[in-house]
């Protein structure tokens, strides 16, 4: 090789030695922008849907309550028999006393339908969620509690921060902590699926397929108490979810929820 061709290889090393570095100063000066998933699409699509149902639920279900805001237990409970507690609201129906001079519009019968209806889509919503949960992997990785979180110092402690309404830490962004684990737990395994039996028990065209679905929990109007008291439950539940969400960064826990963006360090500071 002769001097002229050896000067010109050495040039090229030097200036790809240079350009290497350069992307790899370039590569270090610029962040990734591209950002972790916080919830699968199923995820944020089911939670949407069960929003909606819920809502749905919850106009109509006050409406039908409004009708007879009397609760009983047992098989049977009307006007003529001793009620187990009523709400201290009018009714919308005349022969249902209930201390009001005044009776509400009736809309008794769009709200049954559309409870029924959005039931429904609930119920397949929840379907398809615990079975991709289960198969996914999501119930174990994200719902489960963990041995080292399950603890009752930790639990004391996230109990504590919950009702001071603490903003959550950095590493609860991208984990639920064990209170939050317990808590959607309990609504996915315990409450709706009791909402959903009651509601089937108190339906004549099932009882009278299958009367073990009222029997079970002590009759029709027990039924229609236990899914009452339920659904107060839910709401209640709602409500601390929705004042957490708030607590923790209203825009970028929705972002998250909506497009599964990361959450920024500035919803923790």
């Amino acid at each position: 090789m002769s001097a002229a061709q050896a000067a010109s290889a050495r040039g090229r090393d030097i200036i790809f030695e240079y350009m290497a570095g350069s992307t790899w100063l370039l590569r270090e000066a610029v962040p990734a922008t591209t950002e972790a998933p916080r919830h699968s699409a199923l995820v944020r699509i089911t939670h949407w849907l069960t929003t909606l149902c819920f809502f749905a639920l919850l106009l109509s279900g006050i409406e039908i309550v409004i009708s007879h805001p009397r609760f009983y237990w047992g098989e049977t409970g009307n006007v003529m028999t001793p009620s187990l507690f009523e709400l201290p609201i009018p009714a919308s129906r005349p022969w249902v006393k209930t201390g009001y001079s005044f009776v509400l519009p009736d809309q008794n019968g769009w709200s049954r339908n559309l409870h029924f209806e959005a039931a429904w889509v609930v119920i397949l919503t929840g379907l398809v969620y615990v079975i991709s949960s289960v198969l996914g992997r999501h119930l174990r990785k994200d719902l489960l509690p963990g041995g080292a979180g399950l603890t009752w110092r930790e639990l004391s402690m996230d109990i504590a921060n919950h009702l001071r309404c603490e903003r959550p830490g950095e590493r609860e962004a991208w984990s639920y902590n064990v209170v939050q684990r317990l808590a959607y737990l309990s609504v996915i395994f315990v409450l709706f699926p009791l909402a959903i039996w009651t509601g089937f028990a108190m339906s004549p065209a099932l009882v009278s397929a299958f009367p073990v679905l009222a029997t079970i929990v002590g009759g029709h109007q027990s039924a229609r108490t236990i899914h009452f008291v339920v659904s107060v439950l839910l709401v209640l539940f709602l409500l601390v979810h929705i004042v957490m969400v708030c607590r923790a960064g209203f825009r970028n826990r929705m972002r998250a929820m909506i497009t599964s963006g990361a959450l920024s360090e500035s919803e923790h500071t």
